[in-house]
């Protein structure tokens, strides 16, 4: 399936070919922190596959459990995440690229979850919060 999106701002444009079956949920710690949220998610895109305008902004992070640095790009100017990726000059071979970018993301329901034993305990009872289609009044 081609996917295409923007940061919020619009300095910095994605296009690639993913597989739907493949987005997945993190609910690991890190992913937690990068996205101020309870989870993140993301589904990868072959580096032959994916397209970008703009220069993204890259911070670094070891993971974890793994101890492997992981380049996370984002938005120099607004701060949206792009998508994570190997360390490397160039073109990489795979970027886990985040889903809320996508102007599909409707279509892109989560198959799978990752790292679910750092989920916060309360994800999977948010059908039951009361809901608002829009901002409730103040």
């Amino acid at each position: 399936m081609m996917v295409d999106g923007v940061c919020h701002c619009g300095a910095i444009t994605v296009e690639g070919e993913i597989d739907p079956g493949a987005v997945l949920i993190c609910h690991c710690g890190d992913c937690q922190t990068g996205t101020g949220s309870a989870f993140r998610i993301s589904v990868p895109v072959s580096g032959t596959k994916f397209k970008m305008t703009g220069k993204p902004a890259i911070h670094v992070k070891t993971t974890a459990e793994s101890g492997n640095p992981r380049a996370h790009a984002f938005c120099p100017i607004c701060g949206t995440p792009l998508y994570s990726t190997t360390i490397g000059d160039g073109p990489q071979n795979s970027y886990m690229l985040r889903v809320g970018i996508l102007r599909q993301r409707r279509e892109l329901p989560p198959r799978s979850q990752i790292w679910f034993r750092s989920a916060q305990p309360w994800v999977t009872a948010i059908d039951g919060i009361p809901k608002s289609d829009k901002e409730p009044p103040p």
